[in-house]
């Protein structure tokens, strides 16, 4: 594996290490996340909506250029719901 494909698989683990230490300490955001996606999933520019939305209403701050672990974070609530979609 290259330095620099390593050095982005490091840095991805560290901020879903903080993103998940975040919400262990403070389960509400992962309650107050799915609710935001739930409202917003179907609107077109769905994930921009939702990070924005869970960024300006949970300690989660998820940037206008998104990483890897913004991606996936985004990847798995979509993951979740549809789960839940399937349930019912």
């Amino acid at each position: 594996m290259s330095s620099s494909v390593e050095s982005r698989q490091a840095k991805t683990i560290d901020e879903l290490r903080v993103f998940i230490k975040k919400v262990l300490s403070e389960p509400t955001i992962a309650v107050k996340s799915m609710e935001i996606a739930r409202k917003h999933r179907n609107e077109p520019n769905a994930n921009e909506i939702i990070a924005r939305e869970i960024s300006a209403n949970t300690t989660i701050r998820i940037p206008e250029s998104w990483s890897d672990a913004d991606h996936m974070f985004l990847e798995i609530i979509h993951e979740v719901l549809d789960d839940e979609e399937a349930l019912y």
